[in-house]
């Protein structure tokens, strides 16, 4: 029985260790923004607001979109009213999108909303799209979000996801510390991949799919986590998603833990159903076609197990400090490597948000940042005990602002403003 001890605890540890290393070597080629000139816009492209109850947002995100650096004639907005009970498709009518109302108190979730929208509706239009792109009802886009998206999808880039940014940084330690997640995460999860011609993530809103790739493969992810299931199944297609750092959606986070703990016990429920269903196959991919794209894929689906692995070495360094006598305190790795790796998780972030051109008074908010980490070991455990649920939660929205509005607190307070 001890011998199994000691074996499970070895395995945990190198387990956390090579996650950490692994993604801190990757983070490194996050540090150069390569820009792409802007070419002559020319691509057509059918702009997705999906909406659930969205009335007191989705006027400004319809507005916004019919405001963007690009040629009007080039795109269209659409809004899909889904299950709405209150007054979102009439305003997002009189903001001058086209609404496309579905009921269907069976099949609900964006994922459903998605499909039969582009299955009974938008593949039936006698309009050939360049592209489409897909956003929430409570986001925000840069002026300059369309003229990225041409400039990709004119040097044959077939899926590319755009700058994940927040709208209400400010309104609480819940929103910064969602904040600071995202900065980081886009420049040493998303940039670093792109340069390395790995397979960004989808975030779940401002993304572009070319329109005869869509129709090819059709809308068929249709778990928790939409955009994860998407990104897998491009994956195993051959087809890489982009990066495009220069071109920003800002996204409403929830104000307080209890609202942040309920949409992510949902984001982890569907990362889990995913990686049950396809780490296998990326695996068989990465091995059989020696596909460096596909196993790096089946490495973040793995992700939530690096977490419950991480939360297991910080309980033992805790043990190993406060009982250093005990038998088990004697099997822990050598103190240095958990160390580095502890202090890799300040540094690294620190150093991109500095990069990224974020102001002192953000960074500051990582002291509580990593207490907001350490929820997510009980999210990840939770989202694994209700894998298999399929219910749906809604996340209201309230912030009701202007891209003028984002652009202003940013000029003021520092950080990166794309227009």
């Amino acid at each position: 029985m001890q011998f199994l001890v000691i074996i499970l605890f070895y395995t945990l540890q190198v387990y956390y260790l090579g996650f950490i290393y692994y993604y801190s070597l990757i983070s490194l080629w996050g540090y150069k923004l390569n820009k792409l000139e802007d070419l002559q816009p020319n691509k057509s492209f059918a702009l997705i607001v999906a909406a659930h109850n969205e009335s007191a947002v989705v006027g400004s995100i319809v507005d916004n979109l019919q405001k963007l650096d690009y040629p009007k004639e080039l795109y269209d907005v659409y809004v899909i009213a889904d299950n709405c009970t209150d007054d979102t498709a009439n305003i997002a009518r009189k903001a001058g999108a086209s609404v496309y109302e579905r009921f269907n108190n069976e099949l609900r979730g964006k994922g459903y909303a998605l499909k039969e929208f582009f299955e009974e509706y938008l593949f039936k239009l006698n309009k050939n799209y360049d592209g489409v792109c897909i956003f929430d009802a409570d986001n925000l886009v840069s002026k300059n979000f369309l003229i990225k998206m041409n400039n990709r999808l004119c040097r044959g880039n077939k899926v590319i996801q755009g700058y994940l940014d927040t709208k209400n940084p400010d309104d609480s330690w819940i929103t910064v510390s969602s904040a600071l997640a995202y900065w980081i995460t886009s420049r040493a999860f998303q940039l670093s991949r792109e340069n390395l011609g790995l397979c960004a993530a989808l975030g779940g809103t401002g993304f572009c799919v070319d329109y005869n790739i869509l129709k090819d493969l059709g809308w068929n992810a249709l778990s928790l986590t939409e955009d994860l299931e998407f990104s897998m199944k491009c994956v195993l297609k051959g087809i890489t998603v982009h990066w495009e750092h220069e071109a920003k959606i800002y996204d409403e986070k929830p104000l307080t833990l209890k609202a942040s703990i309920r949409q992510r016990i949902r984001w982890m429920q569907g990362h889990w159903d995913c990686a049950y269903r396809y780490t296998a196959s990326l695996f068989k991919k990465a091995i059989g076609d020696r596909d460096i794209v596909a196993l790096d894929a089946a490495f973040y689906l793995l992700q939530p197990s690096k977490v419950i692995a991480n939360m297991f070495v910080l309980i033992m360094l805790f043990f190993k400090l406060l009982f250093p006598g005990l038998w088990f305190s004697k099997i822990i790795l050598p103190l240095w490597l958990l160390v580095i790796s502890l202090g890799i998780n300040y540094i690294i972030p620190i150093s991109i948000l500095i990069k990224e051109g974020i102001s002192f008074k953000y960074i500051l908010g990582l002291i509580p940042c990593y207490f907001y980490g350490l929820t997510w070991f009980p999210v990840t455990v939770m989202g694994w005990i209700k894998r298999k649920e399929k219910q749906w939660v809604h996340t209201v929205h309230t912030r009701s602002l202007t891209i003028e509005d984002i652009q202003k607190r940013e000029g003021e307070i520092g950080g990166v403003v794309i227009e």
